[in-house]
């Protein structure tokens, strides 16, 4: 593997907002293509995003009320679980440091529907996650219709698939307030980056592993004859 540049440092800003400092700069030149900054930090944000969102859906299996919201949080469940095995596979490739804990941001969506019960966690549940999903979705379609590396973009293709199957499940819920959650989406709060940052994993920490479930509907990307940045795998299948 043609890894030219070893040292890739830990992204300096992840979370819901945009990188703007020379995101499109090439960090390494590999045999899958070159890989810039946003690459990069757009592989550790699909990781970040299973971090917190896989278990918040365990919790939806606990938690929630209706058969929508139960429905909903199988697909976080298997679909999170795909895609965090596409991101390890990936990352170990392109030479990318991947994070065990979701941004702080992200911990506190977490901890907000802990609190949660009742019907209170279903509303909360559904407008937290259509929100976040709404906004790596816009993030997707650049990645993918910009990258020149084919693993980035091979993951990009499975993320839109996933992302797309899970706002469509949290709008399913009934429970979406669609004015305050695209206001929340396309207006997000001016926070420092330490907040919008998953932290580095220890030295010698074993990493995460998002296990899927009995049943999984959702599969890893297939990486099998990717060669060149000009090479396109077939959209993997949505969660089911």
């Amino acid at each position: 593997m043609a890894v030219t540049l070893v040292a890739l440092a830990y992204p300096s800003m992840l979370g819901l907002t945009t990188v703007t400092t020379a995101q499109d700069r090439v960090i390494a030149n590999t045999q899958w293509g070159p890989l810039t900054e946003q690459d990069r930090d757009f592989v550790v944000k699909v990781r970040a995003a299973g971090l917190w969102e896989y278990p918040v859906g365990q919790m939806g299996l606990q938690k929630g009320t209706t058969p929508t919201v139960i429905t909903a949080s199988k697909h976080l469940v298997d679909g999170h679980a795909a895609l965090d095995t596409s991101c390890r596979k990936i990352a170990p490739m392109l030479n990318i440091t991947l994070p065990n804990l979701p941004s702080p941001q992200q911990q506190g969506f977490v901890s907000q529907l802990k609190a949660d019960t009742g019907k209170k966690f279903d509303s909360d549940f559904a407008n937290i996650l259509r929100m976040t999903h709404g906004a790596i979705f816009n993030t997707i379609s650049k990645i993918r219709s910009t990258t020149k590396n084919s693993l980035v973009r091979a993951l990009a293709d499975q993320a839109n698939n996933t992302v797309l199957d899970h706002m469509t499940v949290m709008e399913k819920t009934g429970l979406v307030d669609f004015d305050q959650t695209l206001f929340q989406q396309t207006t997000p709060p001016k926070l420092p980056a330490s907040d919008l940052t998953p932290p580095p994993p220890a030295a010698g920490q074993p990493e995460v592993v998002l296990t899927p479930p009995p049943n999984p509907t959702s599969t890893p990307v297939d990486l099998s004859g990717l060669t060149g940045g000009g090479a396109s795998p077939a959209p993997s299948p949505s969660a089911g």
